[in-house]
């Protein structure tokens, strides 16, 4: 009998075994559909300024500058030009010390497109490169315009442009802005919410903080819309690859080290170049993630400012990561531990270089130094 009750309590241990575990198992559906419900809200990281528009798959623009071909054939010199797909930034800039002014400029009147986008190039050559690989282009010539300082200019895909606003050459302040989704060479500058742009940005930046060189830099190919693209760090880790070129350009010419304002997806890309980043200060406005789970993860001598007012959508999205979707901690909370920038009183998800608010009075003190 002993063994019989023995037996019968094993046997209703057994069955509320089951039990339970047909109670988990009809649960996991549940969790399934939560983290697939997570997953899918965080492919709507539009991360960027055009809202609810429906994405498509884009195809980072990479490698050496259009015309490197005839660039690394040119024996004009008598001797080999540095590689545009291997040369460092320091590489280059030591070779352009080498040159005489007029073969200089005979290079960046030949090759306008390598030389207005070689990073370690003079910056004012750059300039003149540009504006002629501009003037050719019936898409862009418009950025050609008296007085503009363009840094880098690629007509490939959507087309990418970095504009300096100020003298970059002679500030000891520098900010870089990177922007987020939908924007490349025709939109960065635009009317229709200017405030979601690099060049607006920039502008509203160099206002607060007058003195401080700006860069406008749409130099990388962002996602459209809603997709896998904006949920993804593809092209965020080959934008990634061009800012960390940028800033070590500026480096190679004696610029002093830039805060770096990156705002939405931006900011994905800010933090996979952030080990790589010439940068003093490292500032994220909006962002669905940095694919870091701290700071120290991040790997960056640079101070790390994160800003998020009530009211922008962002909050919205999961900040997680499974499978290669999504971007991770949200670098605003208090665990991701950066410094917080107010932005109480910012507007949307583009309202945070708006005049008169905290967070841009806050950008201008940090780009300036004014802040420990």
């Amino acid at each position: 009998m002993r063994r019989a009750a023995k037996n019968h309590g094993t046997n209703r241990g057994t069955h509320r075994a089951r039990e339970s575990d047909h109670r988990t198992r009809g649960r996991r559906p549940a969790r399934v559909r939560r983290a697939l419900t997570a997953l899918v809200l965080t492919a709507a990281v539009v991360a960027g300024t055009a809202g609810w528009a429906a994405g498509s798959g884009q195809v980072p623009v990479t490698g050496p500058p259009p015309g490197s071909a005839a660039w690394v054939a040119d024996t004009s010199l008598g001797r080999a030009l540095p590689d545009p797909a291997s040369a460092t930034p320091g590489q280059v800039a030591a070779f352009f010390r080498s040159l005489t002014p007029g073969q200089r400029r005979d290079l960046a009147e030949r090759h306008p497109s390598v030389v207005g986008n070689l990073d370690g190039a003079p910056l004012t050559l750059r300039y003149a490169a540009n504006a002629t690989a501009l003037r050719g282009d019936a898409r862009f010539a418009h950025l050609a315009g008296p007085g503009r300082r363009i840094l880098a200019f690629d007509p490939r895909g959507r087309g990418q442009v970095a504009e300096v606003f100020g003298d970059l050459e002679r500030s000891r302040r520098v900010a870089v802005v990177v922007p987020g989704s939908d924007i490349d060479a025709g939109s960065y500058d635009r009317a229709r919410d200017p405030l979601g742009t690099p060049a607006g940005m920039a502008r509203a930046l160099r206002a607060a903080a007058p003195g401080t060189a700006v860069v406008a830099w749409a130099g990388y190919t962002t996602p459209l819309g809603v997709g896998l693209d904006a949920a993804t760090g593809d092209l965020a880790e080959a934008g990634a690859e061009r800012l960390a070129r940028l800033t070590g350009g500026l480096a190679a010419q004696g610029v002093a080290a830039p805060a770096v304002f990156c705002h939405s997806y931006g900011s994905v890309v800010c933090g996979l170049a952030a080990p790589r980043l010439h940068a003093r200060d490292l500032v994220v406005l909006g962002s669905p993630g940095m694919r870091a789970g701290t700071v120290a993860s991040l790997r960056t001598g640079a101070r790390v400012w994160a800003a998020k007012d009530p009211s922008d959508w962002i909050s919205d999205v999961p900040h997680v990561r499974f499978l290669g979707l999504g971007h991770g901690t949200d670098p605003a909370s208090p665990e991701f531990g950066a410094r917080p920038v107010p932005a109480s009183d910012a507007r949307g998800h583009t309202g945070y270089f708006a005049p008169g608010t905290e967070s841009l009075r806050t950008f201008a003190a940090i780009a300036r130094g004014d802040v420990r």
